[in-house]
């Protein structure tokens, strides 16, 4: 009976060694409580401090061919956002205002005063708050291909051709993608990419199907959404005064195209725009080998 304990303990354990061993070399995960929420992250490198924020479909899992690359000059802190992934899935607190306040603690907690933060999708959005809140402490942005809610001509941006999935929230959504999570996401996966057979590899999607439909992730991830409006209010206001820190931004040639760049023009003052040839909105999955070297290069030089 003990030995049958044993055994039942050691299969209870696996999943999680399975992740583990499955970090990059030199990094570990862990969790912190924050802003009234308990963020996962991975952690890893020495030197400056550059935060990953993920966006939605995904989770900090996309960032895993950077890290190391990033790690050999930085610290390099990858969370899990509030409601993803690892992270917990609070009632509230989903306006990317509150979130960047989640980062920012976390940041705080691990004893820096500084950071450059790197941001795709809801990701950049949370790390374009972060910057608007604590300029001072914000070193360089990196913003990847999806928008600024209440900047410019928001309203028309491309992603918004499918404005369904930004009112897709509330009882009869979760229950309609109950157990059809990765149906759901294909459409993401599959119509934002250039090419659905050169977007998220099939080991990812099924990470992140997942991560999604454990623990009410789904309600978490359409709580993204819901809260566009109260972000359009929080941007706008941040809008009236530009940042001057350096700010990258990488869009997609068949995405987003000039939009976000012309975008963040109207909010910070040293913008440089670089459209990913041939990509769509998965810049991490479908161009790789463009968007890593522009990243690194970025990051890495010299600052104002």
């Amino acid at each position: 009976m003990i030995r049958t304990f044993v055994v039942l303990l050691a299969a209870l354990a696996l999943p999680a060694l399975a992740q583990e061993s499955h970090l990059p070399k030199g990094f570990v995960a862990t969790n912190a409580t924050v802003n009234g929420a308990r963020i996962h992250y991975m952690l890893g490198g020495k030197g400056p401090v550059v935060v990953l924020l993920h966006g939605y479909a995904q989770t900090s899992q996309m960032w895993k061919p950077l890290m190391p690359v990033l790690a050999s000059t930085h610290t390099v802190i990858v969370p899990d956002l509030r409601g993803a992934g690892g992270s917990q899935r609070t009632p509230g607190g989903y306006d990317k205002k509150n979130m960047a306040q989640d980062i920012h603690e976390l940041v705080r907690k691990l004893g820096h005063d500084k950071a450059k933060v790197v941001g795709h999708d809801i990701g950049l959005m949370v790390a374009y708050a972060y910057a608007a809140q604590y300029p001072a402490e914000t070193e360089k942005v990196i913003l990847m291909d999806a928008f600024l809610p209440g900047v410019g001509d928001w309203q028309h941006v491309w992603l918004l051709r499918d404005l369904w999935h930004f009112h897709f929230y509330g009882e009869t959504p979760l229950a309609l993608v109950k157990g059809r999570e990765r149906i759901y996401f294909e459409h993401f996966w599959n119509d934002f990419a250039a090419d659905r057979t050169k977007s998220v590899s099939q080991a990812d999607r099924r990470i992140y199907a997942k991560a999604y439909a454990r623990d009410g992730g789904m309600r978490a991830g359409f709580e993204y959404f819901k809260n566009f409006e109260q972000d359009a209010k929080d941007f706008a206001g941040f809008a009236q005064k530009k940042l001057d820190m350096p700010f990258l931004v990488l869009a997609g040639e068949k995405a987003s195209g000039t939009f976000l760049i012309d975008q963040t023009r109207l909010v910070a003052t040293d913008v440089t725009g670089v459209v990913i040839k041939g990509s769509g909105h998965w810049l991490m999955d479908e161009a790789r080998d463009q968007v890593m070297p522009a990243i690194a290069t970025f990051l890495n030089a010299p600052g104002i």
